[in-house]
């Protein structure tokens, strides 16, 4: 967007400006600010219809390749044949159809019903299960390295004289890990035998608690329902299913049971809103409180106009040019930085304490962030490094304030250039270099992290992106790119060659380096598609400004302002139209794709008698193994009402796939030429007890819970492991597979090895989600 609207203004708008005859000098020659003639503003009005048009159908455009993309994914057989795929989140649900009768009774098509509990004292148990887990895992790395090293001091001592290893003996011998049952004045207790008999004690406890539970917990508010088949759970996703207002409401479709905020999804809908309206306020009242700040920072980007008016700041003209291109340009981008961090941890922190789930949790701050950048980055800066440079002749003449903010408006751009490119590069060196994580790996994590637990979370799990803190900051300068196109249309330049590196060096890290921790299932995307329209708004929103200043001075500005009112008024009626059509397709499913699911009942992928083929049915698709269960063996496509075009090639293809999406790469084209390779298997097979507490809550759920100590030469932690198994008994694993002690008594991983569990956290080591 930013390289094909530097073709489209440059040419014109660049000797337009260049000549305009306003006497700036630098840079600002090419921006708006330059223009003394009014007659010029008609180009400027002109390319605003060009560009703008453009961006506007460019966003358009990619909304609904985006669409298509989601459709053919979410009914690619990898995906249906997940668990969460048919699986509907629904709250305030009426006491009355607290009941899995009553829920099948009302919703055709049902397979499986999750009633949450509100297992509270059950849940700190675990927590406390947890930490006896870590607190053992800790002690006997510390006891087992620290045998291990004094059994090396005694070989390097002795080294004529052949030792044997360290004995059991031995390790009683050294000192044993203690810690205190509470900080400071706590008894002092061996943590090895304290952890065992706590162990003991819980696993016990947990077991016997989690049965009753499960058999006469009170049910809360809250259903999971999971339906046979990706339509019906559409259906049931799409349908008001009360008759009172805000009561058993489908709040969300496809989400993975770790992606649940289990205190959050049984809150009264009153609760929930309220909540809502006090973190919305505050984020509002945090804008408006980091306007004081982000303002400071704006007027250090034109800090040496200031001596005109205030004498004392006189000093700043002795500065050495290179030490106040720093403060004017580097120091100002730094200091935004840092304050932009504070921002997202505080709307996270709000949103989780009344959304239900993790994703809702990233929408929510995506928007509030977005908005805060938009504010902040943007309008605060632009308007302070505007009026900072014109500070003196607006005391001079506050009348003319209006018309001197305006033609100086443009010369903050030279921030967003410099801001551009530092960000273009200090992101992209950041990313591609892996600093931070590289530090936290290679030097705090040999600090901090001993036990195999710990070494796996650092080295053998992705690092995730938040989505809510990902997008806006990058949005918010495509919104900077469109708001200054037309005025300091220079800026898109920058922002190409910012937006090339930021391209180049996220390309490879989202491929290879990058996971996902909350699945948005591509929501995020299309708001942030959405939100750059803002950019298209503030851009007319300015020009509308300026020329309906011009026309105090001279009348022939009517004309560019009637035109760029026009504009604004189309753009607004389009923008409205479009959102409405494509607004529900973003969210789900359409009803033509789900009439057109096929359902492979006997996993032959052979029709049944008297069945007729259906369009879209791939008989190439690779189906799980028979025997298991119906809806596992389910095999999606994505139909076509008539066979889809070919993959368009070389440059005329390109052409058609470009300008007509809906057609040449519909979610048909996408599904046979694109995903088809990579998403035709289903995943495996769900066992019983995986079906049958899938969306339970984490503590009631009968994963065992493991822990992990490291393997030595000698067979100590073998012996640690057969004691600790002794003690604790049934319902905790104790292994010491998949690690080992090396020669210096530090923890190493096996290489390859995959862990046991998913060790996210100390209660299940196993599987993890990702198959739901």
């Amino acid at each position: 967007m930013s390289f094909i609207g530097c073709l489209i203004t440059w040419p014109v708008l660049f000797p337009i400006a260049a000549t305009g005859g306003g006497g700036e000098t630098g840079i600002d020659i090419l921006s708006f600010s330059n223009v003394n003639g009014v007659g010029r503003y008609f180009a400027f009005a002109i390319m605003s219809w060009v560009f703008l048009g453009f961006a506007m159908f460019l966003i358009s455009r990619e909304t609904i390749l985006f669409v298509n993309l989601r459709q053919a994914y979410l009914l690619s057989p990898y995906s249906v044949s997940r668990i969460s795929s048919r699986t509907v989140l629904f709250v305030d649900v009426p006491e009355y159809y607290r009941n899995e009768k009553h829920i099948r009774e009302m919703m055709r098509n049902v397979n499986t019903v999750w009633l949450t509990h509100d297992p509270e004292d059950l849940a700190d148990k675990v927590d406390d299960q947890i930490d006896a887990i870590q607190k053992l895992e800790k002690a006997e790395t510390k006891l087992i390295a620290g045998s291990l090293k004094q059994h090396a001091k005694k070989q390097n001592k002795n080294k004529n004289e052949g030792t044997d290893g360290p004995t059991e003996d031995d390790i009683r011998a050294m000192k044993r890990p203690t810690h205190r049952l509470k900080p400071l004045i706590g008894k002092k207790v061996d943590t090895i035998d304290w952890a065992r008999r706590e162990l003991h004690d819980l696993a016990t406890t947990i077991s016997r608690d989690q049965h009753e539970f499960r058999q006469s917990g009170a049910k809360e508010s809250a259903i999971f329902v999971e339906f046979e088949t990706v339509a019906a759970a559409q259906i049931a996703f799409q349908q008001v299913i009360h008759q009172q207002p805000l009561h058993f409401t489908a709040k969300e479709i496809g989400m993975t049971p770790d992606m649940v905020n289990w205190d959050n999804v049984t809150l009264p809908w009153w609760n929930v809103k309220l909540k809502t309206a006090l973190g919305t306020a505050f984020m509002a009242f945090l804008c408006l409180f980091w306007t004081i700040p982000v303002a400071f920072v704006g007027v250090l980007t034109n800090v040496n106009y200031l001596t005109d008016t205030l004498p004392w700041l006189s000093f700043i003209n002795s500065i050495p040019q290179q030490i106040m291109g720093v403060v004017t340009g580097l120091l100002p981008v730094l200091l935004l930085a840092i304050l932009m961090k504070l921002v997202p941890i505080i709307g996270t922190a709000i949103a989780n304490t009344f959304e239900p789930t993790q994703k809702a949790v990233q929408m929510r701050v995506q928007s509030w962030y977005f908005a805060f950048e938009v504010i902040q980055v943007f309008l605060i800066t632009t308007f302070t490094s505007g009026a900072s440079a014109v500070v003196s002749q607006v005391i001079q003449d506050p009348l003319g304030a209006p018309q001197l903010l305006a033609k100086n408006l443009p010369k903050a751009s030279t921030f967003y250039i410099c801001y551009f490119i530092l960000f273009g590069l200090a992101t992209a060196a950041m990313q591609i270099l892996n600093i931070m994580p590289l530090l936290f790996c290679m030097i705090l994590g040999k600090v901090l992290d001993k036990t195999p637990r710990k070494k796996y979370n650092r080295s053998g799990l992705l690092d995730g992106i938040k989505w809510a803190v990902f997008y806006p900051k990058y949005t918010n300068l495509g919104v900077i790119a469109l708001a200054y196109s037309c005025i300091a249309p220079l800026v898109l330049g920058f922002a190409t060659v910012g937006f090339t590196l930021l391209y180049l060096a996220f390309r490879y890290n989202v491929i290879y380096t990058l996971g996902t921790t909350v699945d948005t299932r591509g929501e995020a995307y299309a708001r942030a598609l959405q939100q750059l329209t803002v950019g298209i708004y503030l851009s007319e929103f300015c020009l509308i400004g300026l020329f309906a200043i011009g026309v105090g001075d001279n009348r022939l500005s009517l004309g560019p302002l009637i035109l760029e009112i026009i504009l604004f008024v189309a753009t607004i009626l389009y923008h409205m139209q479009f959102r409405k059509a494509m607004g529900k397709l973003v969210v789900s499913l359409p009803g033509d794709l789900l009439a057109e699911e096929t359902r492979n009942k006997h996993g032959d992928g052979e029709l049944e008698k008297g069945d007729t083929p259906r369009h879209g049915r791939n008989l190439d698709v690779q189906r799980p193994a028979t025997g298991s269960e119906s809806s596992d063996t389910t095999v999606f496509q994505v139909p076509q009402s008539a066979a889809p075009p070919p993959k368009q090639s070389g440059i005329a293809g390109k052409v058609k796939e470009f300008f007509f999406p809906s057609t040449y790469a519909s979610a048909a084209v996408l599904s046979k030429h694109v995903l088809s390779p990579h998403l035709a298997r289903p995943v495996r097979t769900f066992t019983q007890s995986e079906r049958e507490e899938a969306y339970m809550h984490p503590a009631l759920r009968t994963d065992g819970a493991v822990v992990w100590i490291a393997r030595d030469e000698y067979g100590l932690s073998w012996k640690e492991v057969q004691e600790s198994r002794r003690v604790i008994g049934e319902g905790v694993n104790v292994t010491n597979q998949g690690a080992r002690f090396d020669e210096k008594g530090s923890v190493a991983l096996e290489e390859g090895y995959v862990a046991p569990a998913s060790v996210n956290g100390s209660r299940r080591i196993t599987g993890g989600y990702d198959l739901y």
